[in-house]
């Protein structure tokens, strides 16, 4: 999609986030790839109230071009977009059971999310958990560059997910898919859960390949 293309899809999806209750307040960030840069959504900004001409331009160093100051966790998508070179979106929120998943102890950093349904590894593959680091600091930049090389879903803990995709539906459907998981694992809690063996997950990563 061209520039003017990528404005109004990062608008529509996230009056759609806001609309589902995945992005509270002025919580969440999306940006999409363009030629020579990204574009991103502005600092202190509502994903439900997005005017494509004030999105943030920024070039491919993440320095501000034009628009609105960007969101303050600009780094994190630059560090994924470094990571991923076919990455064409990133979107991050603090969507309520993402977060709460991501607070849970004894998570494995580079298998966090134990699938209960085909779903989770088809549109996620393996989730990372990055340690906790304030938002804002940028030495969180580095740690979601590390994951990123081998996960296109992240969760930063105490905080939530970061998810890309080569495209911004693909990057939408991900972490969706990865709110909906992580609110099934609270459903069940208490409860016998049958989670699908080693040799399903096997089969499901050799045929949806992520």
């Amino acid at each position: 999609m061209n520039e003017s293309e990528a404005r109004d899809a990062i608008c529509r999806l996230g009056a759609e986030l806001s609309a589902r209750g995945l992005s509270p307040g002025t919580s969440g960030n999306i940006s999409v790839a363009v030629d020579d840069g990204f574009l991103v959504t502005p600092t202190n900004a509502s994903l439900g109230a997005l005017a494509p001409a004030r999105l943030a331009s920024l070039d491919a160093s993440g320095a501000h071009r034009s628009g609105d100051a960007p969101t303050k966790e600009r780094f994190l998508h630059l560090a994924v977009y470094r990571a991923r070179p076919r990455c064409g979106a990133v979107i991050h929120l603090h969507s309520t059971h993402a977060v709460g998943y991501s607070c849970l102890d004894g998570l494995d950093p580079d298998d966090a999310l134990r699938p209960i349904t085909p779903y989770t590894v088809m549109r996620l593959g393996r989730v990372a958990l990055v340690p906790y680091v304030r938002p804002g600091d940028e030495r969180l930049g580095a740690l979601v560059g590390e994951a990123a090389s081998e996960h296109h879903a992240i969760l930063l803990a105490n905080h939530g997910p970061v998810v890309a995709g080569e495209s911004l539906s693909a990057a939408a459907a991900a972490i969706e898919e990865l709110e909906e998981s992580a609110k099934l694992h609270f459903l069940l809690d208490g409860h016998p859960v049958r989670y699908l063996t080693g040799a399903q997950v096997d089969e499901l990563r050799a045929v949806f390949a992520s």
